[in-house]
């Protein structure tokens, strides 16, 4: 049993590890459910044979771990807004199938994880494992030990709550993604350099601003929204930091990010940040979303 397991950790490990982050946006979390998961089936030791493989057996163990820590991490609360941890690229990658509704980078992407919050974990479970792993409502059944019926209603219902997602949806190409990474660099040089009025025109109407210091750090408590209060709080948050004494330009969860580090300051002040954008059709910032809680951090080197 433990050849066959080495054998399914290097055959599905990368992919479980996919379905966890998808589920939970923690990169941190993906990795312990997807230890967790072997740890049971090394404990459990299942039956394995060509007409009951390991993989949703596996799948199966790994997405009601998903569902379970979606719970008590919403009866837990959490302190501010809530962002995903930032993942480069390269991590984020599996072969999923190209039939599926949300392709492989879209599906890790921040504005996608943000939508996936208002459904139930029990949706959320339902949406990934047909939208995004491209499984059939009889398979998303056996998963997780629901009627056809139920899962139906469940992806019905997890659609319905993803309606105002779908219909802002920009694909997510080099372009989109040159077209962000140009537009961020763009308003924080403005920023950097005094020139508010310039930044500030580079801000949609209905902006957004997303600050998750995870109780760690100073950080919003709330969303902030409109171009007055983002670039308030932004003025502010220059004035007491001062400008990054580094900076570095990722690519991260499908979109261009600034990993900024700062001077050391007081305990309550973060020493990094790692800061992306998404735009709206006409090129202007829409959502701006901000990590620096160090949690969240600390897989990107």
């Amino acid at each position: 049993m433990t050849d066959t397991l080495a054998t399914a950790h290097r055959a599905h490990a990368r992919e479980l590890w996919a379905l966890c982050y998808r589920m939970l946006g923690v990169a941190a979390d993906a990795d312990e459910l997807v230890q967790e998961t072997f740890v049971r089936a090394l404990e459990a030791k299942p039956e394995v044979s060509s007409e009951r493989p390991l993989k949703p057996w596996l799948f199966s163990i790994a997405t009601h771990l998903c569902v379970d820590r979606l719970r008590r991490r919403r009866a837990q609360g959490y302190v501010g807004p809530w962002l995903p941890s930032p993942v480069d690229d390269e991590e984020l990658q599996f072969e999923g199938p190209a039939s599926a509704r949300y392709e492989v980078v879209e599906s890790a992407s921040v504005a996608f994880l943000l939508a996936l919050e208002a459904l139930s974990p029990e949706q959320r479970a339902v949406l990934v494992l047909r939208d995004v792993f491209d499984l059939t409502a009889k398979e998303v059944g056996e998963l997780l030990h629901e009627s056809d019926a139920n899962v139906r209603q469940l992806h019905h219902r997890a659609r319905i709550a993803l309606e105002r997602y779908d219909a802002s949806r920009i694909r997510l190409d080099d372009a989109a993604r040159t077209r962000a990474r140009e537009a961020m660099e763009k308003f924080f040089t403005a920023l950097s350099t005094g020139d508010v009025e310039a930044a500030q025109a580079m801000l949609a109407d209905d902006v957004v601003l997303l600050s998750d210091g995870g109780g760690e750090y100073l950080a919003a408590r709330q969303p902030l929204h409109g171009p007055a209060r983002v670039m308030l709080f932004l003025s502010r948050l220059i004035e007491l930091r001062g400008i990054p004494s580094g900076i570095i330009v990722r690519h991260v969860n499908g979109g261009a990010a600034i990993d900024a580090t700062y001077e050391e300051g007081k305990p309550t002040e973060p020493p990094r940040a790692v800061t992306g954008v998404n735009l709206d059709a006409s090129g202007r910032i829409a959502l701006m979303f901000s990590v620096v809680a160090a949690s969240k951090l600390k897989r990107l080197t």
